[in-house]
């Protein structure tokens, strides 16, 4: 009688190890959920272009610049523009969270503009500020490729603009605690903005209404912009508030409640 040979029986010592090493795959986080979540709890990096000198973008963002890092835990580098339409530091880029954009008509080229245009290109996030939809003349495509705009110039300084919120968008992360108010900056003409955009706020004048903050989704990035920014807008608590929220917005995480005693 032929007998069949038993299979060879698992020692108490290997199951052991596959038990545990099951154990500990099925517990451990991924290193993208540790990642993430790491990125989350640090200071949120915000990268500020600053060149529009008709708008005095150094004197409003530094203003804001001190009074956001004491509220929250931001921390901020500003590049402000140089003679020769030179701006500094552009290498900050590669290294922020969220980008504010608030420059008019740069001049620059080559690798400096090359910076600019990785960020922007490679979906990620943007705050555009007023003159951001033609901030840098040589690539004023920015406005309709990533802004989702339709910049055609503004309306004669004088009206005061009114603005309103958009129904549809009341509840808005970004325009939590925003109140409408009225603005002496120019209405910017923006009418015939890319379909994908989402209009948060229209302003007004006599015989005109056009959108003046937006968002947009491009390249899986989100994007803010307002053509508010006369330096008025930014003594406005309103609009620094939506400015904050956008920064947080575009950037996907919660608004943290302010930094006790501030």
């Amino acid at each position: 009688m032929i007998r069949t040979r038993s299979a060879v029986p698992v020692s108490m010592a290997a199951l052991l190890l596959i038990a545990l090493g099951s154990c500990a795959g099925a517990d451990a986080p991924s290193r993208g959920d540790t990642h993430e979540s790491a990125s989350k709890d640090r200071p949120l990096r915000v990268c500020m272009l600053s060149g529009s000198l008709e708008y005095k973008s150094d004197a409003s963002l530094q203003a804001y610049k001190n009074d956001l890092e004491k509220r929250y835990d931001v921390r901020c580098t500003l590049l402000r523009r140089r003679a020769k339409d030179e701006l500094p530091g552009l290498e900050a880029l590669a290294d922020c969270d969220v980008a504010i954009l608030f420059t008019r008509r740069m001049t620059i080229d080559g690798q400096d503009l090359e910076h600019i245009k990785t960020y922007c290109l490679s979906g990620k996030p943007i705050v555009g500020i007023r003159t951001a939809s033609h901030g840098f003349q040589k690539w004023l495509a920015l406005d309709r490729q990533v802004l989702g705009g339709n910049y055609k110039g503004h309306y004669g300084s004088g009206p005061i603009c009114k603005i309103a919120i958009r129904s549809e968008a009341k509840d808005h992360p970004i325009l939590a605690g925003f109140k409408p108010y009225e603005s002496v900056g120019s209405l910017y003409r923006n009418t015939g903005l890319a379909k994908d955009t989402t209009v948060l706020l229209t302003g007004w004048i006599p015989e005109h209404t056009e959108p003046i903050a937006w968002t947009r989704v491009y390249k899986g990035g989100r994007v803010f912009y307002t053509s508010l920014g006369h330096p008025e807008d930014f003594r406005n608590e309103g609009f620094c508030r939506m400015i904050t929220n956008a920064l947080f917005w575009v950037a996907q995480r919660d608004v943290p409640q302010p930094k006790s005693g501030r």
